[in-house]
């Protein structure tokens, strides 16, 4: 999980409380993943991020792309950041609003790391193992690194679950270094 800046999370926060008592919840989400996606273009971020283009001229080009798009509560905050200087921490938002969502649904995300390629039922497997430890759904976004040699790296979210081959072999080298001393 990426560094998510302080004022990204007391957004989401506030945006997830509003969202929880509206029952908005899939509207806010759609809202805000239409805001990350249009300031993130490279064109419209170039704009924003221009200290040469008046900000009346960066809030036309959000109006633009935005006010129709999302609800009247969206456009509130996309006006809000903008006035603030921060719309460039939209896709962050997004982001820790989804967490958020995720974590009331009882839902993990897991980054699985192997040496080879998953099979769709070794990742289902996986998935189901992590979520019997977990107690939650787990989500599995599966990524290979050859240097692990074998076995399974997992990482949900601050959790780490170590059990490949390498850190194997790690271990019972310093097990045998400290047997011979």
């Amino acid at each position: 999980m990426p560094a998510r800046s302080p004022s990204a999370r007391r957004y989401a926060e506030a945006i997830f409380s509003l969202a929880s008592e509206q029952g908005s919840l899939v509207q806010w989400t759609s809202d805000l993943g239409a805001i990350a996606g249009f300031v993130s273009e490279a064109d419209v971020s170039r704009v924003l991020n221009s200290s040469r283009v008046p900000a009346a001229e960066k809030l036309r080009l959000l109006s633009a792309g935005l006010e129709r798009e999302v609800g009247p509560h969206a456009w509130n905050l996309v006006r809000l950041l903008h006035h603030r200087g921060k719309i460039a921490i939209a896709p962050e938002i997004r982001d820790a609003f989804q967490e958020m969502v995720d974590e009331s649904r009882g839902v993990a995300h897991a980054v699985v790391t192997t040496a080879v390629p998953l099979s769709d039922d070794e990742r289902r497997a996986v998935a189901a193992k992590l979520s019997s430890i977990t107690g939650k759904q787990v989500d599995v976004t599966p990524a290979v690194d050859e240097s692990i040699i074998g076995g399974v790296v997992a990482r949900i979210g601050d959790q780490l679950i170590d059990g490949s081959t390498r850190s194997r072999l790690m271990a019972l080298k310093r097990r045998l270094e400290g047997a011979a001393r």
